[in-house]
């Protein structure tokens, strides 16, 4: 066992770890979940499991690290409030290993939701007194919430300020309406087959998000085709529709989903997926556009490296053999957190660290250093994947997915002409 997880922590996650929504997921209608810092968990796909399990060595600095599978689930009060818990798979620690688990709730302390609330209870300090005067006064909110949480869910487009005073990355979770929109239902769900099961098997996966301060993430749909060999006629059908009223029969891809912190105006946007379908190809562009920008000025050192990677990854990809990614993501991440200033008569040894690309002329006074780690590229969502390696697939591919490459080849482009086109 890993010298970093000791008994106590095993002990401590034997008796259950409690999730919490996921507050920078912005595509997708799977509910992710947050382990840990480090750490989210999403319902068990055996598909996509399969995928993490046997994925090509070359592919796996392109996507999230696997780290197992915990059995999920959920408890619920008198008030049918709810909350979700997560054991080891039939008491089985080896998962565990790899797994840091100091920053994990423990179940003694849980956070319970619903569609009007949320309630820390803390059952060794927080008297039922409190406990019945909190809910009374919450429930004198909900109806407020309630109506606020419908016109988020209708909304395409937000965009929220930032409070000055308070942290940014700990506003997230009040703001995002998609992570919001996913866990609610992933919870009404679970409620519903409660009569008929109340266990399930999450993939635990690597935080993408984790080493930044203040993520900014896009979620790209890939390829011309979503729809798994699997689909129902019906299915099919609405996926192909999907393709040709969007960008994606056009250049292979649309947006999906988008979170960015906007410095110069204080506001958090977001995009959700309804309003990508709808973007032309001219829109899609724009979106990019907005998404590297930060109220201030363009992110352009970020270009290089995003191109940089989309240029490997394509790379990979044209090598792989009859994998189909059907109806998977691509994420691009970087720290919307203000830059570094560095003034240009600043000593030598204050600029060694520039990046060739964060050095041109047009940062007029000031020269602005990237953070560590500033853009990360991965893919994600693989529900629907299938290679001549499963082999209980009715339908093998041959070659290449052409699909998911095409829409690389004109995201890179694309990519391009902003850069070239704000070079000055």
């Amino acid at each position: 066992m890993s010298p970093a997880f000791g008994a106590m922590e095993v002990e401590h996650y034997a008796k259950g770890v409690l999730l919490e929504p996921f507050v920078h997921q912005v595509g997708g209608h799977s509910c992710v979940l947050r382990f840990n810092d480090k750490t989210i968990c999403k319902p068990l796909i055996q598909r996509e499991h399969q995928f993490y399990e046997t994925l090509p060595t070359e592919m796996r600095k392109f996507t999230p690290q696997y780290e197992g599978v915990v059995s999920v689930s959920f408890e619920e009060d008198e008030d049918g409030n709810l909350c979700l818990i997560a054991y080891p798979l039939n008491g089985d620690h080896d998962n565990l290993e790899s797994i840091d688990n100091s920053d994990c709730e423990p179940k003694n302390k849980l956070l319970r939701w619903s569609n009007k609330k949320t309630v820390l209870l803390e059952n060794d300090k927080i008297t039922k007194e409190w406990v019945r005067q909190h809910r009374k006064e919450e429930k004198m909110k909900s109806h407020k919430l309630e109506e606020e949480f419908e016109w988020l869910k209708k909304s395409e487009v937000l965009y929220y300020s930032v409070e000055k005073k308070g942290n940014v990355s700990s506003q997230f979770k009040h703001h995002n309406p998609w992570s919001m929109k996913c866990h609610q239902q992933q919870l009404r769900r679970m409620k519903e087959n409660a009569k008929h099961r109340n266990q399930y098997k999450f993939i635990l996966l690597e935080n993408l998000t984790s080493r930044y301060e203040v993520p900014c993430v896009l979620d790209l749909k890939m390829g011309t085709r979503q729809h798994g060999d699997d689909a129902s006629e019906e299915k099919k059908a609405n996926q192909i529709r999907k393709c040709q009223q969007s960008t994606s029969a056009v250049i292979g891809v649309r947006v999906c989903g988008m979170q960015v912190f906007q410095t110069g105006t204080g506001q958090l946007m977001f995009m959700n997926k309804y309003h990508g379908r709808k973007l032309s190809v001219q829109g899609f562009k724009e979106a990019l556009y907005q998404f590297f920008h930060n109220g201030k000025y363009l992110r352009r050192e970020l270009f290089e490296p995003v191109i940089k990677k989309l240029t490997e990854l394509k790379s990979v990809l044209e090598k792989q053999e009859s994998y189909r990614f059907y109806s998977s993501s691509l994420l691009i991440i970087y720290d919307g957190k203000e830059l570094q200033e560095v003034t240009v008569d600043s000593d030598p040894e204050d600029l060694e660290d520039l990046s060739e690309e964060s050095s041109d002329e047009s940062a007029g006074a000031y020269a602005y250093k990237p953070t560590a780690s500033t853009v990360d590229v991965r893919m994600i969502d693989f529900a629907h994947t299938t290679c001549k390696y499963y082999g209980e697939d009715s339908v093998v591919h041959e070659g290449q997915d052409t699909g998911y490459v095409f829409g690389l080849q004109n995201l890179i482009g694309i990519i391009k002409e902003i850069r070239d086109e704000n070079s000055e």
